[in-house]
């Protein structure tokens, strides 16, 4: 797969006080990578809740692939589905699942969890690894068309989505940049600020159809995504522990019956209509912090801002620098919004080889991982949703 290297590049003839952090990425197959997606498994509870193990790599070495575990709630006939590690460097949701199965807790309603991405979890350096070399992305097939072994997992989880009927279904990622939690649902109902409020505060609604679980599901149950934070950050695990439980103790998750310790959902901050910023095919990009006046070197067509995650959720004024274009390289961007078309010069342009925001807008999930923004995409640009 992918693999970032980063170096930290001090004097070389650069401006006094000038700080450059430089973050190149190379194709590299991975170590242990399986030749093929393994088939979906039930996993039996085990006879007693301490038989789960205690380290979180040893609790995905005993599903030893993708796994479906089903627990008996209080209220036999209700179900509820909980998703998680749809991208094998996302682990908030896994640790928040095995140390409620630890608990001995029983859920208020029959509960199934899939943990998904065992195999690039595992894969050494442990969580670093979105997908495994030559796979795909499993949140990118749950739509048609279903080829491929990754399609064919996606297709096995819907028929058994499907076959439960559950009265939610929450999905639990993490960013690979600084952020607040926030939940993102393909519509702005009640129901879907509800859920979102027991992990936080912001909600994105956005119509973009990139094969995403929650996309497949989206007309028959109430489903949002959770973007936990950074993978690396502790309050992260936090989020999804304390969020997952609640969503698994509450007698209803109607919105009017949720306890008081939800968030207001009046007081939710909704921002909509993200678009998808995406680095072109072919271009090199690293990350860094340059003086005023300094370019990109010749083996470089784009720079971005080191400190850009610093940008999430925030209102972007026009003229904000994002990052710096080499002047004898083709424009790096492509934008694309829910109906197709692309946007990335109404949004960004470049002055005197600036990369600058065009007008103002709230990017979402701004990373920092070269690896990431030439896998999936650099950031989402959003806009405030009236009357929020």
């Amino acid at each position: 797969m992918i693999r970032a290297a980063a170096d930290a590049l001090v004097g070389s003839g650069r401006a006094p006080g000038a700080r450059a952090r430089v973050c190149r990425y190379t194709l590299r197959p991975a170590v242990n990578a399986i030749a093929e997606t393994p088939p979906l498994r039930s996993f039996p509870l085990p006879s007693s809740p301490d038989r789960w193990p205690t380290d979180v790599e040893a609790f995905l070495r005993a599903l030893a692939g993708p796994a479906w575990i089903s627990q008996p709630g209080r209220h036999p006939g209700r179900h509820r589905v909980v998703a998680t590690l749809l991208h094998g460097n996302e682990p908030s949701g896994a640790r928040a699942i095995l140390a409620w199965l630890r608990s001995g807790a029983v859920p208020a309603v029959d509960t199934s969890f899939f943990v998904a991405s065992i195999a690039a979890a595992l894969e050494p350096p442990a969580f670093s690894h979105r997908v495994l070399f030559g796979h795909r992305d499993l949140n990118r097939c749950f739509l048609p068309p279903f080829e491929g072994a990754e399609a064919a997992l996606a297709e096995d989880v819907l028929r058994r989505v499907r076959g439960v009927a559950p009265e939610a279904l929450i999905d639990l990622h993490n960013t690979t940049g600084a952020t607040p939690p926030y939940g993102v649902g393909p519509a702005r109902d009640r129901q879907r600020l509800a859920l979102t409020a027991l992990f936080a505060d912001r909600y994105v609604h956005s119509n973009l159809k990139l094969g995403a679980l929650i996309e497949a599901v989206q007309d028959t149950v109430p489903s949002v995504v959770i973007e936990c934070g950074r993978a690396s950050d502790e309050r992260a695990d936090r989020v999804a522990h304390d969020g997952l439980v609640r969503f698994l103790t509450a007698e209803s998750l109607a919105p009017e019956a949720l306890g008081s310790d939800r968030k207001r959902l009046d007081d939710l901050t909704v921002v909509a209509e993200p678009v998808r910023v995406c680095l072109q095919p072919g271009r090199a990009l690293r990350y860094g912090e340059l003086s005023a006046g300094e370019r990109p070197d010749a083996e470089t067509d784009l720079m971005i801002d080191l400190d850009i995650d610093r940008h999430n959720f925030e209102t972007v004024a026009p003229g904000t620098p994002l990052g710096w274009l080499h002047p004898d390289r083709p424009w790096p961007f492509v934008a694309t919004r829910a109906d197709g078309a692309e946007v990335s010069r109404d949004l960004l342009r470049a002055d005197g080889g600036r990369i600058e925001a065009r007008r103002a807008f709230i990017p979402i999930m701004m990373t920092t991982d070269p690896e990431i923004a030439v896998q999936d995409c650099i950031f989402y640009a959003a806009d405030r949703a009236p009357g929020s």
